[in-house]
């Protein structure tokens, strides 16, 4: 499974990885030290970038569909820069507190609304055919990242199950284990970690299961072993460290829904309309980049989801 041929290797894996996972060219492009406080970057960070995956598996997958051409991310900055509270609410701390987490043994358990529920252990779901989706990522606090994930369609599984005629949302649910999930052991929410969409909205091609990026296996601090990845919504609906998806009938009360109201709707759809209570949406700041760019509606993705939410009021579904 893991041989994969000259012609299945995506444009991302020719890059040599010292290149990209080198921070301190990365942030000379962006205009060095300075760039790099605008940036919110450490300056340890810049002497001495942390080689944070070591021993992740090189993952056998296609290009997929739907992808961008535009500048990825380096891999030293998706790694080292995560929203991740389970583990820290700290960006900077999650790769070194995931360190040690171990992703194996696990399972995901499909359930509730189906014909034929189902429990995926993780070498079922890398059996799953594996693409490449080079996906724009964009968090509500203003910045975004270029990802290169590797996963399948949400919708993929799904299929399996057989949801039935009274599904109408899809629940996710993360890991809940404050022994590994330091995070865990304080309220900054109430754990564990809870996400929803619209079962349409799952069924959407651009939804997947992310479970690798940049042609390994995912990192821990990237949501291992699998993740949801929603391009045109908010960074944290991709919720992480998935151990049930349940099919119901009623909307799913999100976890930062359920945590500020006013600032966290259930559809999360980007809209730079829609400001944040706290800050505009307007525009973001790509990392690596000086300067800010408009936000795109939909984080740019309309010709593929605007008709999901034809005759919504996006000011108020946001």
């Amino acid at each position: 499974m893991l041989i994969k041929k000259k012609s299945d290797i995506a444009s991302s894996e020719i890059t040599p990885k010292e290149f990209y996972m080198n921070r301190r060219r990365f942030l000379a492009g962006a205009g060095g030290v300075a760039g790099a406080v605008i940036l919110g970057v450490r300056f340890s960070e810049i002497i001495s970038p942390e080689q944070s995956v070591s021993a992740n598996t090189r993952l056998s997958y296609k290009p997929g569909p739907y992808g961008t051409s535009e500048k990825q991310t380096p891999f030293n900055d998706i790694t080292n820069y995560n929203n991740y509270y389970e583990f820290s609410t700290d960006k900077y701390e999650p790769a070194k507190l995931a360190a040690s987490f171990k992703p194996t043994p696990w399972s995901v358990k499909v359930d509730g609304l189906v014909n034929k529920p189902k429990t995926f252990d993780t070498d079922t779901l890398m059996k799953m055919p594996l693409e490449e989706r080079i996906y724009r990522m964009r968090c509500v606090e203003g910045w975004s990242m270029v990802i290169p994930w590797i996963g399948f369609p949400l919708k993929s599984l799904l299929d399996q199950v057989e949801p039935n005629s009274k599904a109408k949302y899809v629940e996710f649910t993360s890991l809940y284990d404050p022994k590994r999930f330091p995070g865990q052991r304080r309220d900054v929410l109430q754990w564990p970690y809870i996400e929803g969409l619209r079962l349409d909205e799952a069924m959407n091609p651009l939804a997947i299961l992310a479970m690798g990026l940049y042609g390994e296996t995912l990192p821990n601090q990237d949501g291992a072993p699998i993740r949801l990845v929603v391009p045109w919504k908010y960074g944290f609906k991709g919720i992480k460290a998935i151990v049930r998806i349940r099919l119901v009938d009623q909307q799913p009360v999100s976890s930062w829904t359920k945590a500020a109201p006013s600032e966290y709707g259930f559809y999360s759809n980007v809209n730079p309309e829609v400001d944040h209570p706290r800050w505009s949406q307007a525009k973001e700041r790509r990392i690596g980049e000086f300067f800010k760019r408009p936000t795109l509606m939909f984080n740019g993705y309309g010709d593929q989801v605007s008709y999901l939410y034809k005759g919504m009021d996006l000011k108020k579904n946001f």
